[in-house]
């Protein structure tokens, strides 16, 4: 009786391992997201501590061209207290460090609202790979005791990129998968 109990709690283990991993491999959806013409591309990042996000390019003029935006929630991150406090947060959890070791702000940030959710975003200058220099904002906004991240990342201007960001994040598809992913409302 142990022996099967034993083979059937592996079973049901290597089950949910693979559902979990399928989960993580799959396919984004392509299309017009939102207002501007976005499409999901594939989680560019490796495994960490927290579950693979969203991410999306924009490649229109109406966006600023070539802006990617990675989104993921974090689960029982934030302060239940006080969310987003402060810049040094933003520049801790915004997952800067994922596209580029080599981040520097340029200005303090600025108090937000994405999706009902309030928190602040943080102009930076990356420091890419390849040696190219890009913009970059980081983007944390809490929900209860909750953090939902993301960064988005091109060539476009600071002030533009933030812009093409926050509208995206506000279309109602978007913020309908941000408040899930956070456990509802």
């Amino acid at each position: 009786m142990l022996r099967w109990l034993v083979i059937l709690t592996a079973a049901l283990a290597f089950g949910a391992l693979s559902g979990v991993a399928a989960y993580q491999k799959v396919q984004p959806q392509g299309g017009s997201i939102g207002d501007v013409h976005w499409r999901e591309i594939a989680w560019p990042f490796p495994r960490d501590a927290w579950p693979a996000g969203r991410a999306f390019r924009c490649e229109s003029d109406a966006c600023g061209a070539g802006i990617e935006l990675y989104v993921r929630p974090k689960i029982g991150f934030c302060n239940c207290d006080s969310g987003v406090a402060d810049d040094d947060e933003v520049d801790r959890v915004a997952d800067l460090d994922m596209i580029s070791p080599n981040f520097v702000p340029l200005a303090p940030g600025k108090v937000i609202r994405v999706a009902d959710m309030s928190g602040r975003s943080r102009a930076y200058a990356l420091d890419m790979p390849d040696g190219s220099r890009h913009a970059a904002i980081g983007i944390a906004v809490s929900h209860h005791c909750d953090l939902l991240v993301a960064v988005a990342q091109g060539k476009a201007a600071g002030p533009e990129l933030q812009g093409s960001a926050l509208k995206f994040l506000a279309s109602r598809e978007v913020t309908h998968w941000m408040m899930a992913a956070l456990g509802g409302g």
